[in-house]
């Protein structure tokens, strides 16, 4: 029997959909919480948080469509508008920039003390994230195959060099930056954010605006904010459509890349900095017990995490189709074709 020739057959289908959608958009929000969490501090990236926990193409993806559609809007053409929205996925970008938003805006206070070098506990804060990187790095190694071949080996390296070196940039403050800086800051940092293993905090940082910009947001200083939501918006317009066509095209290629980003960023997160974010070796006393039991406890956390959404969704949607050496290259959405029904949000009512 059809759902439509089931007394309240529809109702069930479209209830169930609805339902569905709902924790969809719970869960983003959540996703969108932590990936808020980990942009405010320095070192992290809310990419790698997007990688982990298995939304990174479906955002990029998104981000394209909605660049698409505002192209379209100011060339006049409609077809191109309605075409983008569509592709959005609504469900996964509303409550994911929800979550950001909720995240930085209350959470900028807390970590800026935390990471004080003279009154926080930068130490025990960049053990507990060195100790998750760590541990989320089995994610874009298997979503990329393994690094089969010597040529994504050599990206993966290559990658991993430039955020070494990145990550060992000195820190600059600007005193009352111009807007026309904040602006370019803007552009630069959220191409970072979006990048697993470059953070956007650190690159403004280096930048000198990372203070000015916390400092912003603490003050609900709205004319600043603007500035830094225009550059931002610019920048990813940009930056999203040349990521996603790599996504498609290069997809295990691009992953290598990801992963030797993330593997240099950890530069950034090492425990034992000087001044200069130069690396240091760990003191000899008790303290260094400390960290090391931070790092592990956070590196078994990931690791379970990743088991039980492995068990939970398997391993195709944790760690996508490229699950290791010998595993098939994950299949491209052929976007020159419409969905077929069964693939429609409102194929249930269809039928």
């Amino acid at each position: 029997m059809h759902a439509r020739d089931a007394p309240g057959g529809l109702d069930y289908a479209a209830a169930a959909l609805l339902s569905d959608r709902t924790r969809s958009a719970a869960a983003n929000g959540l996703r969108g919480l932590l990936m808020g969490s980990f942009d405010v501090v320095p070192g992290v990236s809310g990419g790698t948080v997007a990688l982990v926990v298995g939304i990174y193409e479906r955002l990029i993806d998104s981000i394209r469509a909605v660049v698409d559609a505002f192209l379209g809007l100011v060339t006049a053409d409609l077809d191109r508008v309605r075409a983008g929205v569509r592709e959005v996925d609504w469900w996964l970008v509303v409550p994911l920039v929800a979550g950001i938003g909720i995240a930085i805006v209350s959470l900028a206070r807390v970590i800026e003390p935390v990471l004080d070098e003279e009154s926080g506990n930068p130490e025990e804060a960049r053990a507990v994230f060195f100790g998750l990187i760590c541990g989320s790095l089995v994610v874009p190694w298997r979503r990329g195959g393994g690094l089969r071949g010597a040529r994504r080996r050599l990206l993966a390296i290559a990658a991993a060099a430039v955020a070494f070196v990145l990550a060992g940039l000195p820190e600059t403050e600007v005193d009352d930056p111009a807007r026309l800086a904040v602006l370019g800051a803007a552009m630069i940092a959220i191409c970072a954010m979006i990048l697993p293993g470059v953070s956007g905090s650190f690159i403004l940082l280096v930048l000198g605006m990372y203070a000015p910009t916390i400092a912003a947001v603490n003050d609900r200083d709205v004319g600043y904010l603007a500035v830094f939501a225009v550059g931002a918006a610019i920048g990813l317009g940009a930056f999203s459509k040349v990521l996603d066509w790599f996504l498609i095209n290069r997809h295990d290629a691009t992953m290598a890349v990801l992963l030797g980003l993330m593997v240099g960023s950890l530069r950034a997160l090492w425990p034992y900095l000087d001044a200069d974010r130069g690396l240091e070796a760990p003191p000899g006393d008790a303290s260094v017990l400390v960290e090391v039991a931070l790092a592990l406890g956070a590196f078994a956390f990931v690791t379970a995490v990743i088991a039980i959404a492995r068990r939970g969704v398997g391993d195709e949607v944790v760690f996508g189709r490229g699950q290791g050496p010998g595993a098939a290259a994950p299949a491209v959405a052929d976007r020159s074709r419409p969905p077929a029904l069964d693939e429609r949000p409102d194929a249930a009512r269809r039928h």
